[in-house]
């Protein structure tokens, strides 16, 4: 069962999270590290934690398509479609950034990886909290952390760890090219 963060737990993460702070949450496969991604103190924080080379660029999921607008580049009704026919759910699409997207965020690439996702887990929590970037909670090639504890004894006190369970797939998302429509993982 998936309950909304309580009051408190909700303003303690917003306050984390503007601050720069990195929180530790379930999503369909494993827990996932996220910041707000326009937050560069949290995207550094990643990056650090995991030990991830800056120019691979990271996920960011929300509730909705509408929350994610404002960091890709606009999307036309045929395209919206196209989205709409694998959102909510596991699919991650790579769209063409919007020009005020951090480098840390997108990495080398010009697009912007986003998601719309299933977990009602997560989608309670982006609309909580809004947009998050959404990484897989492990060192950079090691398996993916899968609760709570494992994240608080891995990470400590560096992440905001909060409570959740994982969906039940078994692999992360799938990522589309939205432009070729290429699957890439």
């Amino acid at each position: 069962m998936f309950r909304a963060l309580p009051a408190a737990q909700r303003r303690a993460a917003r306050a984390h999270l503007r601050a720069g702070g990195v929180l530790a949450y379930a999503t369909e496969s494993c827990f996932g590290l996220g910041c707000l991604p326009g937050n560069a103190r949290g995207l550094r924080t990643i990056l650090r934690l995991k030990g991830r080379p800056n120019h691979k660029g990271m996920i960011v999921v929300g509730r909705r398509f509408a929350d994610l607008r404002r960091l890709v580049r606009p999307v036309d009704a045929a395209g919206q479609a196209r989205l709409m026919a694998r959102w909510p759910g596991p699919t991650t699409f790579l769209l063409p950034a919007d020009r005020r997207v951090l480098p840390l965020l997108r990495g080398r690439h010009r697009t912007l990886a986003v998601r719309v996702s299933a977990h009602r887990g997560v989608a309670m929590l982006t609309r909580d909290l809004g947009p998050l970037v959404s990484t897989s909670a492990n060192f950079a090639g090691k398996v993916s952390l899968k609760n709570a504890a494992a994240c608080r004894r891995t990470f400590g006190q560096e992440v905001m760890v909060l409570p959740g369970r994982t969906g039940r797939a078994r692999r992360p998302s799938a990522i589309i090219d939205f432009a070729s429509g290429r699957v890439l993982r």
